[in-house]
């Protein structure tokens, strides 16, 4: 990089720096932290505890902002000054920092306006992301595992924690089921584009022939809710409860004792289940309150005014119905058949390299709204 290549980035970054200044409203930002901080003060603040708790995360959030509105007009004005010097002696280390750290600020102010198309009403939540093998016998169930593997390392990547609630293995390979746990902000808002059917063409490890075969695995999104997050009641009646022996491995308890909770919403046939943790009290709690979640977000999607409304949300991981095609063989292509955002490196999207997908996705969604 030269040092004209320098103060042309600078003044884009600018430029990009005094939109986002503008879009936050700075003095309005801190009157409404000062106002909230006047609340959070009063001796009376903590007797609603649900009131008080979504005041604090308010006042993070917006303190956040402001924080990192600060951090990046410091970072910018230091190599800014970097430059000036630059102007009169020629020194590639102090270029190659403020080169490095105006990348970084691209970067973070790329996805912090990603962000800004995050505005629904869960959007900053955690997830909850399931995963159930559709047609394709055992290479279907293999899928479903890739796919397991493919979210979880871009949870990682993310910088989120990414726990295992519950698995049902395959008969032969790979896995029937799986529900992720993703907790971080806005982890929701990025995933929620990801729901729909995926599809796999490759040649079979399992066909003793070698043949092409096509496989699909369903994948679910939901935010990650605390019970007394989610404005839902459902009927005593419309619930069907059962258990079973959470197995997999490791746990004595969980293999010899009844502590996995399965709960079916009757009227919709929606069925959850939970093996996370170590009694089955807990698990019935935990797998009631992710079947609250689902029908909650189902019900905002499709508007609809009773539960029983919900059942033309439920899609057949088949044929005629996938988001998006992973081919392996006779090429190599992963596409995604809503924004036509396509990629031969398939190797590195299953190593979780699937945010241009996801940002492609919610661009198109912005765009309609």
């Amino acid at each position: 990089m030269e040092i004209t290549d320098l103060k042309r980035d600078l003044q884009t970054i600018a430029t990009r720096l005094g939109k986002t200044q503008d879009y936050l409203d700075l003095p309005a930002l801190n009157a409404q932290i000062h106002d909230l901080e006047q609340s959070a003060a009063q001796p009376n603040f903590w007797d609603d505890q649900t009131s008080a708790q979504k005041t604090l995360q308010r006042l993070n959030d917006l303190k956040s902002n402001l924080e990192q509105m600060q951090q990046w007009q410091s970072e910018w004005e230091d190599s800014s000054a970097i430059a000036e010097l630059l102007e009169q002696e020629d020194d590639q280390t102090l270029l190659e920092e403020a080169a490095s750290t105006l990348q970084r600020l691209e970067r973070d102010l790329d996805r912090w306006e990603l962000q800004q198309l995050l505005s629904g009403q869960y959007d900053s939540a955690g997830a909850v992301l399931t995963i159930n093998a559709g047609a394709g016998g055992t290479d279907a169930q293999d899928w479903a595992e890739m796919l397991l593997r493919m979210y979880t390392r871009w949870g990682e990547k993310q910088g989120y924690k990414v726990h295992l609630a519950e698995l049902s293995e395959g008969d032969e390979a790979g896995i029937k089921s799986v529900t992720l746990e993703i907790d971080g902000r806005y982890a929701y808002g990025y995933l929620k584009g990801e729901k729909g059917t995926h599809r796999l063409v490759r040649i079979s490890p399992f066909n003793a022939n070698g043949k092409r075969q096509t496989s699909f695995a369903g994948v679910e999104i939901m935010p990650a809710l605390e019970e007394n997050e989610i404005a839902l009641e459902i009927p005593e009646k419309d619930l069907e409860y059962s258990t079973f022996r959470s197995g997999g491995k490791g746990g004595q308890n969980v293999n010899k004792v009844e502590t996995g909770a399965r709960v079916v919403h009757l009227p919709t046939g929606i069925a959850v289940r939970c093996t996370e943790e170590r009694s089955q009290a807990q698990n019935k709690e935990k797998a009631l309150t992710l079947l609250k979640a689902k029908l909650l977000v189902i019900a905002i999607e499709q508007r609809a005014k009773e539960i029983a409304e919900i059942r033309g949300d439920m899609v057949e991981a088949a044929w005629g119905n996938q988001i998006r095609n992973y081919v392996f063989h006779p090429y190599q292509l992963v596409k995604d058949l809503r924004s036509n955002v396509e990629t031969t490196a398939i190797n590195d999207v299953m190593d979780g390299a699937i945010d241009p997908f996801i940002e492609a996705y919610l661009r198109i969604v912005d765009r309609e709204s």
